[in-house]
């Protein structure tokens, strides 16, 4: 007879991810009660302790979490077991975990949810918003869409970079009426700017054909979130600098337009990050090559 059966190992792993019995039991849509007794069950088959709990705390043993590393394993494996048959079948199918940062889920993700919920109708989507670190593997996380100035550090993670949005330069069409439009880099001197710090004083400029310049600029206002710098350059309060990820809509719409046209503040990179194993299932996949479609241009 088998020690335990991929149930039990299911149910134990859903615990540790969730991080208590009562949240797994959610998720799974079960009693607390049939979580709680098959992990028992489980550690008595196995003559160990793999949890440590108590009415407040809920905690894996040293022997625990070596245990969940390859019980997760052995879930992802079955996963991806079944995704085979699954790709044979019909569409993708499942839960996948994506994280992004709230410009990046706001200004690059949001609008595309829709289109993918049509597209896989059994593929069911958990986005997680923060703007803190979030360890994809520790937290349990399929996917991570992550929009970055310099590289990403290297890690055990597969990245896969989807596209480049350069950042331009911006202003509404009254603050342009008004003030009237820069011809050259260093005229910007003479504007009001509203930057992402009030220490930042200069932006490094290029253009196509190779050439660079360093502007000093006099800040009226500073503010750490795109959505801000956008909306105040839009109301005229300034000329600011927003990636085309953020400012597209604006600019298609006539509430920004772009100041010095021939030249950008560089760009910023959309990447793609999953662990290794995640990104073989057939659910994952799929989001990952849709979300390489929709952003790749």
């Amino acid at each position: 007879m088998a020690l335990f059966n991929l149930n039990d190992l299911h149910l134990f792993v859903q615990a540790v991810d969730s991080g208590s019995f009562t949240a797994a039991a959610r998720h799974l849509g079960i009693p607390k009660s049939t979580v709680s007794k098959r992990v028992a069950e489980l550690e008595a088959r196995l003559g160990v302790r793999l949890i440590q709990r108590t009415s407040r705390s809920f905690a894996l043993t040293e022997l625990g979490r070596e245990f969940f590393q390859h019980a997760q394993a052995s879930i992802i494996e079955a996963e991806m077991a079944e995704g085979i048959v699954r790709r044979h079948l019909a569409e993708p199918a499942g839960s996948v975990r994506l994280t992004a940062s709230v410009p990046t889920a706001q200004f690059t993700l949001t609008e595309h949810l829709p289109a993918l919920a049509a597209r896989y109708p059994k593929l069911r989507l958990s986005v997680h918003v923060t703007d803190r670190f979030v360890d994809i593997v520790q937290e349990g996380f399929d996917i991570a869409l992550r929009s970055h100035r310099g590289p990403l550090p290297d890690s055990a993670l597969v990245q896969r970079k989807l596209a480049s949005h350069p950042f331009l330069i911006l202003a509404s069409p009254d603050y342009i009426s008004t003030h009237g439009q820069p011809r050259r880099p260093e005229e910007l001197a003479e504007h009001a700017t509203i930057m992402t710090s009030l220490t930042e004083n200069q932006w490094r400029l290029y253009t196509d054909h190779g050439d660079e310049a360093l502007v000093s600029l006099q800040s009226v206002m500073a503010a750490d979130e795109p959505y801000v710098l956008m909306e105040t350059a839009a109301a005229g309060l300034g000329i600011t600098c927003l990636p085309t990820s953020v400012c597209r809509k604006a600019l298609a719409d006539g509430r920004l337009v772009r100041v010095l046209p021939e030249w950008t503040a560089g760009s910023i990179e959309t990447t793609i990050l999953m662990p290794h194993r995640r990104g073989q299932l057939p659910a994952v996949r799929a989001v990952v090559d849709f979300l390489a479609e929709q952003l790749g241009g």
